[in-house]
């Protein structure tokens, strides 16, 4: 059983007044390692090392291609180890070292993407009249809470600390509970990088205790928060409730797949379907888990997708072969279940999976499960299942599919399939989300890292990614010089 400890400038911390949870392997139910619940003194001792690295600027006050070689060394340490941090991944939360998509390999390209944006962080020189120059500059915010969840747990909590650290911010990262095993490596590999003491501290716990406690704390600038909408609520409520402290949530979603009977090619429609909602057993927001088809092509859209729900090879992450693998914990398995019986109970038809599978191995595991003729306000279509669970939703017309797919309180993505460009351009505009519109099969990776979005509606607040998410980590400071 592995003990993991909180990194506090630049030295593992006992938390030795803590309660200690215990974590079990997702593929077989087996208790694995403690870690400590979290307690006050840890969590203070953790904001006040970054704060004192903050205020004596000991990372801020570098120059941009000092932190810029830093961060580089850092994602050079990633890539080495990629294959480590995926195998931590693994026995932490169920996902397959196969799944290349958001694994550690991708983190490091994450890190080296906003080390090389340093310098694409612009202030603004105003127009002013002969006896002023007016200017502002973008500077980092302070200290940084980083509350990240479990599915993608390397990448999800560079997608904060490469964009927060690269500005010149100082972090204390809290990774779920779930999965705490990469970030503490990680927070490592950054120290032998360069990385100033002080400068990323790591503290463990539940997040009603450690979470809430950063949200809550004064000596924390900006709270960036991904996980439930729920959740995300209360991290806007402890803002008020302290210091006003800036604050980002990435939230939850209902993401649709909109299919138009113009769309020449419904095998690659289904083939892309399918992927999306098997990846990391559908444990990510943006998994696309409905599916509005026109009406007229229903019934082959939906045979296409039984055929390739039988296509999962489930068993042990850690084995390369496997492509499924097993839910994050026994919580989360049975939220998966009653979702389905939930789905049985509206009147849905269930095409495909819905029970517990290698039960044997005592692991998380559920199959892939398929509704069709799921009514848009049915639960299995309006709340976040956060599991490999698909529902088919027909509709008549273009305003029908429309109103379906922004009936949902979330608002963070949508695929739009029709090989009219105008009809995908009228969907996409009245979309409250982001929206790809697919005119043909989807192979290359667009825009990449630069690419930034914002959610809209109650899947959260703030800009992710590229160089609009950097600066989502400054603030806006003017400076004014009266010159006579």
């Amino acid at each position: 059983m592995t003990d993991i400890t909180a990194y506090i400038n630049g030295q593992d911390h006992d938390d030795l007044e803590s309660q200690q949870l215990t974590l079990c392997n997702p593929a077989n139910g087996r208790a694995s390692r403690t870690l400590p619940e979290g307690t006050p003194a840890c969590i203070d001792s953790a904001v006040c090392a970054a704060r004192q690295a903050f205020d004596d600027r000991r990372w801020s006050e570098l120059s941009p291609s000092q932190r810029c070689e830093i961060l580089q060394r850092f994602a050079d340490l990633i890539e080495a180890e990629s294959l480590e941090l995926d195998r931590m991944d693994a026995l932490d939360m169920g996902k397959p070292v196969s799944l290349s998509l958001f694994n550690a390999d991708s983190a490091a390209k994450l890190v080296r993407h906003c080390a090389d944006s340093i310098s694409h962080v612009l202030g603004d020189v105003y127009a002013s009249d002969k006896t002023t120059f007016v200017s502002q500059r973008r500077v980092p915010i302070g200290v940084v809470a980083a509350i990240t969840p479990w599915n993608f747990p390397t990448v999800n909590a560079l997608m904060k600390l490469a964009p927060a650290l690269a500005v010149g911010n100082t972090v204390v990262l809290k990774p779920s509970e779930n999965s705490p095993q990469s970030a503490m490596r990680l927070a490592k590999l950054a120290t032998v990088a360069g990385l100033p003491n002080g400068v990323l501290n790591i503290v463990h716990g539940s997040g009603i205790t450690v979470g809430r406690a950063l949200a809550l704390h004064e000596g924390v600038d900006m709270i960036s928060f991904t996980g439930s909408t729920s959740v995300g609520k209360r991290m806007l409520q402890y803002s008020s409730e302290s210091n006003m402290k800036k604050v980002h949530v990435e939230c939850g979603g209902k993401s649709p797949h909109i299919v138009f009977p113009d769309y020449a090619d419904l095998d690659e429609v289904a083939d892309l379907i399918v992927q999306l909602i098997l990846v990391n057993q559908g444990q990510w927001c943006s998994t696309g888990s409905r599916v509005l088809v026109h009406k007229d092509i229903e019934e082959r859209l939906v045979e296409k997708l039984a055929v390739r729900f039988k296509t999962f090879v489930a068993g042990d992450p850690l084995e390369p072969s496997t492509t499924f693998g097993p839910l994050v914990n026994e919580q989360q398995l049975n939220r998966v279940l009653e979702y389905i019986e939930k789905g049985k109970a509206s009147g849905a038809t269930l095409v495909a999976g819905g029970q517990r599978i290698l039960v044997e191995t005592g692991g998380y595991y559920v199959e892939p499960t398929l509704f069709s003729d799921v009514k848009s306000h049915d639960r299995i279509a309006q709340e976040e299942i956060f599991g490999p669970v698909l529902s088919v939703i027909a509709f008549d017309d273009e305003e029908e599919a429309i109103e379906i797919a922004n009936s949902t309180v979330y608002g963070l993505f949508a695929h739009v399939w029709t090989s009219g460009i105008t009809t995908g351009m009228r969907v996409a505009k009245r979309m409250n989300s982001g929206v790809a519109i697919h005119a043909s099969k989807p192979v290359g990776e667009g825009a990449g890292l630069a690419l930034s979005m914002e959610p809209f509606a109650q899947s959260g607040l703030g800009v992710e990614g590229g160089v609009a998410g950097m600066e989502a980590y400054t603030r806006r400071q003017v400076i004014w010089l009266n010159h006579g």
